[in-house]
């Protein structure tokens, strides 16, 4: 035997060259990998000092092979694809998603918790709603369950939070905006639902200011997730009234933005690049069909394989370790900027 102490799983998945949801999926159950699979394993085990956590294993027996997932809005088409991407690695690892929509309610939120609770999910990938969760309900939850946030961190709460850096998406569409134009303004709720949005604020205000350019924010009516909707009426709004400050408008999110899109269509406003166009579009997010506007949508994009990864990988780690990790986790991945016809 090779006399090196592995410490954990991911470095024994490294050493035998078995993926990590493959490995937990052996020592739940031998017979349930492939042959060549289990024969590469307990080669492994032979050759080097490792064993498992059998307390942790012990306790996630007790409990169920469920692991919850909670977004704000399944109807959003970004919490679906990151549901999606983390259904998806749950599955692989043997062990069976639960995936539950809030709809934008602080009260549903708090009542699939209490449901989650009775179910004794061996953890929890919660997306909370951010400022408007009862902070109280989500603390006394991390406390009882395995918890990772993803997408709206609560600072504090939960063993980890994996997201993305919203300054990072604010930062390389002001950059480029900048590079090959005017200067934009920034569009969007006055109201939010999603606290990203407040970080894409005061990530523009601070970028622009480092520039050297004056900001402006363009703030328009509307409560809740019909954020397309909303785009479009702030949209003709403000094109109807002359009230942009330039001719590149940079939206806080691509909900926001295809529906500014609609308006500017009905509204005989060019989008592009092009001399014929009237005004540059870009945003925030690659939206599934922010290839499919018209113009295509210039965007800055989630890495949402990275953040479905990292946010399923460090839950297994906090379910193996006990319910506890050292200390809290935070992990932000940047976005990558995607140009299209729209600037």
């Amino acid at each position: 035997m090779n006399p090196t102490k592995v410490r954990n799983m991911d470095e024994f998945a490294r050493l035998s060259g078995v993926s990590r949801p493959t490995l937990s999926k052996y020592f739940n159950d031998p017979n349930s990998v492939r042959p060549s699979s289990r024969a590469r394993i307990e080669q492994a085990l032979e050759q080097y000092d490792f064993r498992p956590n059998l307390y942790a294993m012990n306790q996630n027996r007790r409990l169920t092979k469920t692991v919850g997932i909670v977004v704000p809005y399944l109807a959003d088409p970004f919490f679906a694809e990151i549901a999606r991407n983390i259904e998806q690695r749950i599955i692989e690892a043997g062990y069976r998603p639960a995936l539950y929509s809030a709809h934008g309610r602080p009260d549903l939120e708090v009542d699939i918790l209490d449901g989650l609770r009775s179910l004794k999910p061996a953890g929890v990938l919660l997306a909370p709603l951010g400022r408007a969760s009862v902070k109280s309900e989500i603390e006394s939850f991390c406390r009882d369950v395995p918890t990772v946030l993803f997408d709206s961190n609560i600072e504090g709460m939960g063993a980890a939070f994996i997201g993305s850096d919203n300054a990072s998406f604010v930062n390389q569409t002001v950059d480029y905006l900048v590079r090959s134009g005017s200067p934009p303004c920034f569009f969007e709720m006055k109201n939010p639902a999603n606290p990203n949005a407040n970080k894409r604020r005061l990530a523009y205000l601070r970028r622009m200011e480092e520039l050297g350019f004056q900001p402006h924010v363009i703030s328009v009516d509307g409560t809740g997730w019909a954020f397309e909707e909303i785009g479009r009426k702030g949209g003709l709004d403000v094109l109807e009234r002359k009230a942009l400050p330039t001719n590149t408008v940079l939206c806080s999110n691509d909900r926001l933005a295809i529906g500014f899109l609609s308006a500017c269509c009905e509204s005989s406003v060019r989008v592009g690049i092009g001399p014929d166009c009237d005004l540059r579009v870009a945003s925030h997010d690659d939206h599934p069909f922010s290839r499919f506007t018209c113009p295509p949508l210039t965007t800055a994009a989630h890495d949402y394989e990275a953040v479905s990864e990292r946010a399923v990988r460090t839950l297994f780690e906090l379910i193996e370790s006990g319910g506890k990790l050292d200390e809290r986790l935070e992990v932000l991945y940047p976005a990558r900027l995607i140009l299209r016809g729209s600037a």
